[in-house]
This record gives C-alpha cells, structure tokens and sequence, in this order.
C-alpha cells in the first residue's frame, strides 16, 4: 500500500500543480484558450464564441464563398478547439514520443513546487493541523458545485447533457474494462488498499463507530458522484447545442475533461473568468484532500516502521523531506514527454494493482487470519456484530467480484494509447514493473516471514507464519478484553485464537494441579523447621532456598 500511495502522491500532485496553473490564468478578462489567434495555434484551430465559429487568421483570408465550406470541413473534420490546442501545445507544449523529455516547462514546475508546499504546511502538525484544513477542502467543493449545477441547467441544450448523461448504453454491460474503470474509480474515490483509510483510522477513538462512518462515506461519495454528473454534462450539453454536434462528440475523460473540454465549455459563458476560477478552484481543493491522506499515509508509515526516538521527536522533518523527495520525482512529468509518463503511472502504476492487493487483503483476513476472529474483534471495538450482510460480502461476494474483474481485465487488456499516439513495448514494461513492484512486495516478505519462523519443516514454518504475535492486540492494555485479555499475568498478555482460549484454560488447570503435586513432594522431602527465635533449620537439605 505504502508502494502504491507513492506513486499516486507523485503524479497526482502533478495534476494539482495543472489545474494551479489554470486558475491563475484565469485571473484575466479574457481566457487565453477563447480564440485561435495566438502563436501556439494552427490553422486547424477553429473556436466558437457565442453561436459564431471563428477561423484562425490563416483561414480568415480565404475569400467569403470559401469561408463557410471551410468551416464546414473544419468543424467536420480537421477541427481543433482553441482549448485542445493550448493545452497540448502551451502548457504541455507536448512532444512527439515518450522517450523525447525536451525541456522542463517552467510554469508547470513553479506550480509543482507551490503545490507541494502547500501540502506540506498543511501537514507541518500532522493531522492536527490537516484535519483542520479538511473541513474547508471537503465542504467548499459542494458550494462552488451548486453555483455550476446553478448555472448550468439555465444553458440552452442542457437537457440534452443530462439525458446523455442518464440514458444507459446496455451494450457496455458485458465490456470487462467497463467494470475495471467503474472498479478504479471506486478505489480511487474510497481510497481503497491505498492505505490512507488504516492511516486515518489509527488517529480514531478504539471504540470509534466506523460502522457508521463507512455507510455515511460510502452513500455520500456515490451521491456527490451523481451531483457532479449533472454539473458536468449540462455544460457539456450547452456546449454540443453551440457547435451543433452530439453530445458524444465533446464528451471526454481524464486530463481531456477537465483541462479541455469543460474551459472551452466555460469560455461560452458570460464572465467565462469568474466560472473558470471557480471550478479549477474546486478541482485543487478536491485534489488536496486527497493528497494529505497519500502524504500522511507515507510519513505514518515511516515514523511507525522505523519509529527511532529522533524521527518520532522530528516528525515535521520527515514530513519535509517526503515532500522534497515527492517534488524531485514528480520534475519528469513537467517535460514536454511529462503527460506521457503521467498516464503511464496512472493505468498501471495505481490501476490493477489495487484490485490484487485488495484481493489478497480479503483472502487474507477472512481465510488465514480467520473471519471468527476479525468479526469479534469487530464486535469488540463497535459493541455489537457486524451485520449479516457485511459478514457475507467480506468472506463471499467480495473476493468473488473482485477475482472476476481481475481476470477479465486481464483477458481483454489493450495496450495504452494517447489520442494517436501508441505507446512503444519499453514503456510498458516500465509500466507493469511499476505495478509489479507493489504487488511483488506481498509474497517477498511472506517469504521473508516464513525463513524467520521457527519449525524444522516448510509446513511448520508456514503454520507459525501465520499465527498471530503473541503481542498482537489492542496497544493499550485497557482495551484488551474478550480474547485479548490478560491470561496468566499482565506482564504476559498473548492474543489468542478463538479455538485456542478453551485449551489454554484446561492446560493451565493441569498445570496448576501439577504445581500443588509437586510442592507436595517437595514439603516430603524437604523437612523444615521453624525455631522460636524465627530462625528456619532444615534436615536432609543444605540449600534452605530449595
């Protein structure tokens, strides 16, 4: 999970630093993405501004009879948006092959550096201060949603966004890559087997109602999924009834959403700047919530792994130098080749490996760690079971879904591309090392686990592995209770299987009789004598300690 959490911190605070970039260019009176008359533009570029298509300069010096086939074909055909055209070729300024690096894009890296900071002030105190924070990061976005959503059903073709958005497409259904990017985006939106969820939930309460929590989270992160549709498509829809297209054909995902389509989208509304600054806005507030849980995961990870007096005592400067080591990683992908490397770590990096390491988590605790015991310590820390339902998907359903979309996405993978550009054979074994490399942290150290057990044989070894620490438990000694309370003494606390508790009894029963056995022996063969004066004589045994 640390694995994963590492590479998701750096490219994703790449995208914090891009959508940083774009706010601050929109504190202008004109979107420098509106119109096709700037240097980076090609005479391919063709912009809309009200319901009138506008041609770049090239084009307007064609005659009058020549303009409207022009732009027919343009629009048809050849038609690039003046904010497709700026991205990749201002900000990206993008190259030809993911080997060309060229050159660092200044702005993009200034942006970089003042996202990390941001970050790391925000996680000086740890989550003192970033709990804090959070409050506004996580609540704000739903106010500057509401001014869109406002906003954007008063657009002319609306309606038609939202229908596009609420009408199925059932022949999608049987599609594996369908339900592994509806299974990303739930891992990606939960924060599942990234670690951030156990880091979090450390700092709670032991008897914390996470129950409760997990439905609450669960309900609104699918409901705010659904809000933000309808933001999305309406301007989306608004934008198809300008350019006279299918909704289809302005829809997007990943970086060509959020950076393409909706500014253009945007430049077609009045004050485009101020609807511009409000959603990049939101994009970074939403971003940097999720980048103090990946950044908090590490340096908890890191204080409790190796937990040294002075990297406890100096937890800011450990804080500091991941945030240094995460800037200086994340510096390639502000090259020209920068996207391409982005969107490699985004489909293998932080993709399928998530499904496996959650796979091997439910196998795990379910089937070796055993599901008696994880639903009483459950119980232990909610005051009641978990509910049926829970139980089931747990040990069943889940393992189940999650095996099943495994293989099928592995059965239909297609390499990845961008736009045109197909990605050459070395960078995707660049790409399946990276994800190979936090799965394969897994069966290491199980490995490593097992060589260190104690047993003569393999099975034994493999037996002892996977027996709980004889520590294993609540930290505090005020919370273990049940099957984690003290046995013999409070200096030998062990937690125990549920099957193991009655035979400890029944052993420590037989030891006891064998004790009181063996003090009388002893009291026959060792004869003491008691003077008057308090004194202790002995007979037949020299050593009156015996």
């Amino acid at each position: 999970m640390m694995v994963v959490s590492t590479y998701i911190g750096i490219y994703y605070n790449v995208v914090i630093c891009i959508a940083f970039y774009y706010f601050f260019m929109s504190m202008t009176n004109l979107l420098p993405w509106t119109y096709c008359n700037n240097p980076w533009n090609t005479p391919d570029c063709s912009g809309v501004v009200g319901n009138t298509p506008r041609l770049n300069a090239s084009l307007a010096n064609a005659t009058t009879s020549l303009v409207a086939g022009v732009t027919e074909v343009v629009n048809r055909t050849k038609r690039t948006s003046p904010s497709e055209e700026y991205w990749k070729h201002y900000v990206l300024n993008i190259s030809d092959d993911i080997g060309n690096f060229g050159e660092v894009r200044l702005p993009i890296l200034g942006c970089l550096a003042i996202s990390w900071v941001v970050v790391f002030l925000c996680l000086i105190r740890g989550v003192k201060s970033s709990g804090k924070v959070v409050y506004f990061t996580a609540t704000f976005p739903y106010v500057v949603l509401t001014i869109l959503f406002i906003r954007g059903i008063t657009l002319d073709g609306a309606i038609n966004g939202i229908m596009y958005y609420l009408t199925p497409q059932w022949q999608k259904v049987l599609d594996a890559k369908v339900w592994g990017d509806a299974a990303s985006q739930i891992f990606y939106s939960l924060g599942c087997a990234w670690g951030g969820l156990i880091t979090m939930a450390s700092y709670n309460k032991f008897h914390n109602n996470c129950f409760r929590d997990s439905i609450i989270i669960s309900i609104t992160n699918c409901a705010t999924s659904v809000y933000a549709g309808f933001v999305i498509f309406s301007i989306l829809g608004f934008m198809a009834h300008n350019l006279n297209v299918p909704v289809s054909e302005v829809a997007d995902h990943g970086p060509g959403l959020a950076f393409v389509a909706y500014p253009e989208a945007l430049t077609l509304l009045p004050i485009s700047p101020l609807w511009s600054l409000l959603f990049f806005f939101m994009l970074i507030l939403l971003g940097l919530g999720t980048q103090f849980c990946l950044l908090e995961t590490l340096v908890t990870a890191i204080v409790d792994e190796i937990g040294t007096d002075w990297i406890i005592r100096n937890k800011t400067v450990v804080t500091l130098s991941v945030a240094i080591v995460g800037f200086l990683l994340g510096v390639p992908l502000t090259t020209q080749a920068g996207i391409y490397w982005l969107l490699l770590m985004d489909n293998y990096a932080a993709s399928f490996s998530l499904v496996i390491i959650s796979c091997i988590m439910c196998i795990c605790v379910m089937y070796i760690y055993g599901h008696k015991n994880y639903f009483k310590d459950v119980e232990m820390m909610l005051g009641f079971p978990p509910p049926l339902f829970f139980k089931v998907c747990w040990r069943f359903i889940s393992p189940v879904i999650i095996s099943f979309i495994l293989i099928f996405t592995v059965i239909q993978y297609k390499p990845i591309t961008y736009n045109d550009y197909v990605y050459p054979g070395w960078s995707l074994a660049i790409g399946f090392s990276m994800a190979l490399s936090s799965v394969v942290c897994i069966p290491i150290y199980a490995l490593y686990k097992i060589s260190r057990s104690p047993g003569a044989t393999f099975r034994e070894r493999l037996k002892n592995a996977c027996k709980s620490h004889p520590k294993w438990g609540p930290a505090l000694q005020e919370h273990r209770t049940g099957r984690y309370a003290p046995m013999a003494s409070e200096d030998t606390v062990e937690a125990r299987p549920l099957k193991e508790k009655e035979e400890l009894k029944e052993e420590q029963k037989e030891e006891e009789k064998e004790k009181e056995k063996d003090k009388e022996k002893k009291d026959e063969i060792s004869l003491t004598i008691q003077g008057s004066n308090g004194s202790t004589n002995t007979h037949n045994n020299p050593n009156p300690s015996a």
